[in-house]
């Protein structure tokens, strides 16, 4: 008898090993409409509870990045990117992708959406005006070639399996499966000709893997995979308890990273971009040592040539680079409403539940409840101390933006409740956890 996907889901149901040829029937089914979304949930579901080997999610991943387009970028090299599982605050990309482009390291970047408390890269790139995401592979691989960095959102022909199959992931309860994420990553990011790639995965309260060991098992199979299918490959484990940087939302993100490649300091916004930049120089065979891949990185954003790229960047994607002049930032992210969250009592800060601060922003409007929601591009928070500082009370430790009275005072109370404090200053934030070469 034939493959059936009633047998496939009862195969995986007992925890056992599916071939090749069942894995391709399934995604060929997904693609075609041939199997209803009841059984999809039931094989979804079935790998959630008993999980996947390593051969399984390699033949998986394949199987739906095959499944659409795939773009093919000539004639450059090294085409090198970068991947971040989600996290609050988090604009790395938008200053990652420029910054190693100085150095000829070539960086075709498919992002996502905001998704739950987490923002999206191409929400941010979409609030400067004009900027567009949703270019064709032609003009794609034009702007890789001409500045050596583009930053789009995925296509409907990227990976079509994927967008099916995360649908019904999201509303059955099996998001957190390890196989079923790697494999959701690497379809879309491998539909590239890439020849390496740093994934940047987030552990901590504002990520998806909350705990240490999912993170370091989320990262172990995303090298591995990649490793399958060829790619060149490493894996930084990063904090994400605190937002990211001093800013959460979309303009006010925007900013951060103008400051930043403009020779601001910020920490750990700083540490991790430095970081991550370096492993991608040394993918790229740019250096062998991350010592003076940091230093290059460091040289490309106090020289400026970091922040011309963005520009350049921007320019070519249709933005208006205007807007984005330093005498006009007041205007880029002019709010409505503005209001400040104040210390309640006096001491060190111990606690900035970055769920709670990316839950606050999503009421805010820098994110969605729902996919037909409209962002609220200048919606956000701004952050005036971070884990660490001492506050007096009455001290400003939030700046609270929106476009209602109403949005600004849930937001309030949510983010008075993602505080503690203590009389003892707490230890110094660790960033890099690990990484997996």
């Amino acid at each position: 008898m034939g493959i059936n996907i009633l047998k496939i889901i009862e195969k995986k149901r007992d925890g056992k090993i599916l071939s090749k040829e069942e894995i391709e029937f399934f995604i060929e089914g997904v693609i075609k409409g041939k199997i209803p979304d009841y059984q999809i949930s039931a094989l979804l579901m079935a790998i959630y509870i008993n999980g996947m080997n390593e051969e399984e999610t390699f033949y998986l991943t394949r199987a739906m990045r095959d499944s659409g387009k795939r773009i093919e970028i000539k004639e450059i090299s090294p085409l090198i990117d970068k991947h971040s599982t989600g996290g609050v605050g988090d604009k790395v990309s938008l200053a990652l992708a420029p910054l190693v482009a100085v150095y000829g390291v070539y960086v075709p970047m498919i992002s996502g959406r905001a998704l739950g408390h987490t923002g999206g890269t191409v929400d941010k790139l979409e609030s400067i005006p004009g900027y567009k995401t949703d270019l064709n592979p032609d003009e794609f691989e034009r702007i890789v070639k001409k500045i050596g960095c583009s930053i789009i959102g995925q296509s409907e022909q990227i990976a079509p399996a994927d967008k099916t199959i995360y649908s019904i992931r999201d509303v059955t309860g099996t998001v957190p499966s390890i196989p079923l994420i790697t494999a959701s990553i690497l379809s879309k990011k491998l539909s590239l000709n890439l020849e390496g790639i740093v994934f940047d995965v987030k552990v901590g309260t504002g990520a998806f893997m909350v705990k240490f060991p999912d993170a370091e098992n989320l990262a172990g199979s995303l090298v591995k995979i990649s490793k399958k299918m060829g790619v060149k490959v490493n894996a930084l484990i990063t904090d994400m308890n605190e937002p990211l940087g001093t800013t959460v939302g979309n303009r006010l993100e925007v900013m951060e990273v103008l400051f930043y490649l403009n020779g601001a300091e910020i920490k750990d916004l700083d540490e991790v971009v430095k970081t991550l930049g370096a492993y991608m120089l040394k993918l790229g065979n740019k250096t062998e040592n991350i010592d003076i891949g940091k230093e290059m990185i460091e040289k490309a954003r106090k020289n400026g040539k970091g922040l011309e790229k963005f520009l350049q960047m921007v320019n070519m994607h249709g933005g208006d680079v205007s807007a984005l002049e330093f005498l006009r930032i007041d205007e880029f992210i002019k709010a409505n409403c503005i209001d400040f969250v104040e210390a309640d009592v006096e001491g060190y800060i111990t606690r900035m539940d970055a769920r709670i601060v990316g839950e606050t922003a999503r009421i805010l409007g820098a994110g969605r409840f729902k996919k037909e929601d409209k962002i609220i591009p200048e919606a956000g928070i701004i952050i005036h101390k971070k884990v660490g500082d001492y506050v007096r009370k009455g001290e400003k430790i939030f700046e609270i933006r929106s476009r209602d009275e109403d949005r600004i005072e849930k937001a309030k109370k949510m983010l008075l409740n993602s505080l503690d404090y203590d009389i003892n200053k707490p230890p110094e934030r660790i960033m890099i956890y690990r990484v997996i070469e």
